[in-house]
């Protein structure tokens, strides 16, 4: 890996993913000055203490002189307007990164927007998260042997890629390239479905239950219930983005999530023993191998 030292990182969205982004690359001593935009001043005063920016404005204009990497780190939905945003600041050898958990509507919208800088434009998506927010969430080891998805395209510059590559590597993640379509259809079933299932259970307790009686389910739920909705503690504003962005892979998981179900439910009326075992037990191994190859 080739070491890079940006002078100027600028990171607009100063929260989990962007405050961990500049903890990590500050620690890996891949960055001289960082400078951080977003909506809560409160945020970003607190990211100062914290030692994860060395400045923060709300001037774009300022912000982006000179930078020689901007990293984007907030809710899919809002990545479009930040796009036309910094469009009339960019200068020529910036490099443009972003951290959406969706990457066809994102590179859609920089092809719009970013007409004369899209080849410095490279797609990416960090595989790791938590329920928490805010710069006071941030995590210098967040990365560290995470996955990294970067969905290049034919005109994406190779040393803006390499730029983009190597940082996070830098990081401590182990970085991948596939295209935007499969990204996005892997992640629809990896992680999308989840988040939706995680939220409609916890919907469903409610709505099914009386007051008093949610409590008592709500009292009784053992580390499993905890374990299944941990995700639907994240940020709904987020979620609401990333399923509409999404919204048509989304909904063929959705689809043939609900013919998997009415299987089992079938396998659960007819009392067939041995299927019931063999769905468990397909289950198990498979989460046994993929547990074996996060190893």
């Amino acid at each position: 890996m080739t070491n890079i030292i940006l002078n100027k990182l600028v990171i607009i969205g100063v929260g989990l993913i962007g405050g961990s982004f500049a903890l990590a690359v500050r620690k890996a001593g891949l960055v001289k000055h960082i400078i951080g935009l977003g909506r809560s001043k409160e945020n970003l005063q607190r990211a100062i203490k914290l030692g994860i920016l060395d400045e923060f404005t709300t001037d774009y204009s300022l912000a982006l002189k000179n930078a020689d990497l901007i990293l984007l780190a907030v809710p899919v939905g809002q990545i479009e307007k930040i796009f036309s945003q910094i469009a009339p600041y960019l200068e020529s050898k910036t490099i443009i990164t972003d951290a959406g958990s969706t990457k066809q509507d994102v590179i859609a919208s920089a092809r719009v927007f970013l007409p004369n800088h899209f080849k410095n434009f490279v797609p990416a998506h960090p595989i790791a998260g938590a329920e928490q927010s805010g710069s006071n969430a941030a995590n210098t080891d967040l990365f560290q042997d995470k996955a990294l998805i970067l969905t290049p395209l034919d005109e994406t510059n190779t040393d803006a890629l390499e730029c983009v590559k190597n940082i996070w590597q830098g990081c401590g993640a182990r970085v991948s390239q596939i295209n935007a379509y499969r990204h996005d259809e892997i992640l629809s079933a990896v992680s999308h479905l989840p988040h939706l299932l995680a939220a409609t259970l916890m919907n469903h307790i409610v709505s099914t239950s009386t007051a008093d009686s949610l409590d008592d389910l709500l009292h009784f739920a053992g580390s499993g219930f905890r374990d299944f909705t941990r995700i639907a503690g994240s940020s709904p504003e987020m979620w609401r983005d990333i399923c509409l962005a999404n919204r048509e892979l989304l909904l063929k998981q959705i689809d043939t999530y609900q013919e998997e179900l009415a299987r089992i439910r079938r396998i659960i009326e007819n009392h067939d023993e041995a299927a019931l075992v063999k769905a468990f037990s397909d289950a198990r191994a498979i989460r046994k191998k993929w547990l074996t190859n996060k190893s």
